[in-house]
């Protein structure tokens, strides 16, 4: 079989090797979907602080199980599945007591350990998901994307009735306003400083849209929202921009969820999140319940995602794709790697 390795930032190399047996316990994916995201972008220019090479990437995947270990009784070969690409040591206290997405000692396939950028990987079958015959490839590589939405936006607590803010247009922002509205926001607003993001959301049927390289980005709030202005911001870019932007337009007592990955180390204006009483909270990954419910607003047609999906490349062509995201100045959302 054949596997992609990232040798170093900006470079892969393929290699065959011979497909791995498998435990008991383990499912052999045939690869056929392997989604690009951001953190895969750090990985790629060597900006992502918890990445080491040579690595495999691919985190966000969808394939057929192609071979089913024997204690494995609910996945059958030929069965469409995803997995969650968390490795987590069970002992720690995050583990011990419900949080494993935030193990101590956790791993991510595609980062720390290596993930599915090749023709068969084995997955441990407690972090398989089994889906159905007609759920499109696609849309299954997608679920660990739309996962990490709904983790961020369950971070903000119940959104019936509320008016979120949401910093930053790409696949990440955007599928969290998505989630935000199907989960029972009032309305959403989406910031960006590309229009081609913006229109991306607008063709998802988010709210509102504000440019903030060109509008007022607090005046635009209180345009939209009113004076008593968002509930819930999630900052969504991993920059040192929209960290400054959410805490300087959160009203008073609000609440900030951080979602964006950021490969420098941001300075935040503790002052103003004292003195507001301003609730920051990270996110990180997902939990089972979070891919479940992934699933599920995807199998009801509550998330877009065929506007998202924007480029599609061949598995030989894993270079070629980080090379026409470094040229397409922000025209682009979600990245494609075919196995077919």
């Amino acid at each position: 079989m054949l596997q992609a390795v990232m040798t170093k930032p900006g470079e892969i190399e393929y290699r065959e090797k011979a497909i791995p047996d498998i435990g008991a316990n383990e499912i052999l994916l045939e690869t056929k979907r392997i989604g690009i995201c951001g953190s895969d972008i750090h990985v790629y220019h060597g900006m992502h602080p918890y990445t080491s090479y040579p690595v495999i990437q691919g985190h966000e995947v969808s394939g057929f199980a192609a071979v089913v270990g024997e204690n494995v009784k609910e996945i059958s070969v030929g069965d469409k599945i995803t997995f969650a690409p968390q490795v987590t040591c069970g002992d720690c206290f995050p583990c011990q007591n419900n949080m494993y997405h935030i193990c101590e000692k956790l791993k991510v396939m595609g980062f720390q350990t290596d993930g599915a950028g090749q023709e068969y990987f084995p997955v441990p079958a407690k972090n398989v998901f089994k889906l159905s015959d007609d759920f499109p490839l696609d849309y299954a590589a997608m679920i660990e994307p739309v996962s990490v939405a709904v983790r961020a936006v369950r971070k903000g607590g119940n959104m019936m009735g509320k008016k979120v803010l949401i910093l930053g247009a790409g696949t990440i922002g955007n599928l969290n306003a998505q989630v935000a509205k199907a989960l029972g926001a009032d309305s959403v607003i989406i910031t960006d400083i590309r229009e081609y993001k913006l229109a991306k959301a607008k063709a998802c049927g988010i709210d509102f849209t504000i440019n903030s390289s060109i509008e007022d980005l607090g005046a635009g709030i209180i345009k939209y929202f009113g004076k008593n202005k968002a509930d819930l911001i999630l900052e969504c870019v991993g920059v040192q921009a929209t960290a400054d932007q959410a805490i300087e337009n959160a009203r008073k007592g609000s609440t900030i969820v951080i979602v964006g990955v950021f490969g420098k180390k941001p300075k935040v204006d503790l002052g103003l999140v004292q003195d507001r009483e301003l609730s920051l909270a990270g996110t990180l990954m997902y939990q089972k319940t979070d891919y479940e419910k992934a699933i599920e607003l995807i199998e009801n047609k509550k998330i877009q995602l065929d506007e998202l999906l924007t480029h599609r490349f061949g598995f030989n062509e894993f270079l070629d794709a980080y090379q026409m995201i470094d040229k397409s100045d922000g025209h682009y959302m979600k990245v494609m790697i075919e196995l077919d």
